[in-house]
């Protein structure tokens, strides 16, 4: 599959989902595919994450300011690149942050949370195009449990569940760019070549440049097509 020339609209895709969603496998597919520069999330450089996932109450905070400073650091050296030369392709959206935060902290250190993130959105750069992975709780878990990371292990079933509908939530409330939302329930999108060049050439395909300036939400259900 080779991509068209339309694509040059989109100069920053940002792939969402719920862990385990196959949002990092699909942003590197996709920029292999348009030899793109794929921004993928630094989680294993945070020192917190094995012990919130023992202890969420006691390491949430730590683990969240960590992730929000250097998912921000990144964000910044993302608006330094040259947009116009270079097709960017993330495995996250900044503003996603906010879903772990509402979950996960307590009132007295979401306060702080808020004063601080606040600072700091205003300077991030919006994708041109949001790509949500949507999954039931058995896919999820059954793809966690593939890829075998030592500090998920610990995860539970009913946090997950609670992540899950936090990402519903948030996104199909979200407005600040567009979005195509993916059933991918039915589909192997790292696997299974054909999935990928479906789901592939729909992100890609050809929209109305008012929508890209003004924001769109698509749904693919590839059990319909």
């Amino acid at each position: 599959m080779e991509p068209d020339n339309h694509i040059t609209e989109l100069r920053h895709i940002a792939i969402e989902g719920v862990i385990g969603a196959g949002k990092t496998s699909l942003a590197i597919r996709l920029a292999k595919l348009l030899k793109a520069k794929a921004v993928l999330e630094r989680f294993e450089e945070n020192p917190f994450l094995e012990k919130f996932y023992e202890d969420i109450t006691r390491y949430a905070f730590q683990t969240q300011i960590f992730f929000l400073l250097s998912r921000y650091r990144q964000q910044q050296e993302l608006a330094q690149t040259d947009l116009f030369e270079k097709t960017i392709i993330s495995d996250y959206l900044f503003e996603k942050d906010k879903i772990f935060a509402y979950l996960n902290l307590q009132d007295d250190e979401l306060k702080l949370y808020e004063t601080l993130v606040n600072l700091l959105e205003k300077n991030i750069p919006k994708p041109d195009l949001i790509v949500y992975l949507q999954s039931d709780i058995d896919h999820l878990m059954s793809n966690i449990k593939k890829r075998g990371r030592k500090y998920e292990r610990s995860m539970s079933r009913e946090y997950l569940q609670s992540l899950n509908e936090a990402y519903n939530y948030f996104f199909f409330r979200y407005k600040s760019s567009p979005l195509l939302i993916v059933n991918t329930e039915q589909i192997d999108f790292v696997n299974v070549e054909d999935d990928f060049g479906k789901l592939a050439a729909e992100i890609l395909k050809p929209r109305d440049s008012n929508d890209l300036t003004h924001g769109f939400a698509e749904y693919y259900n590839p059990i319909l097509k």
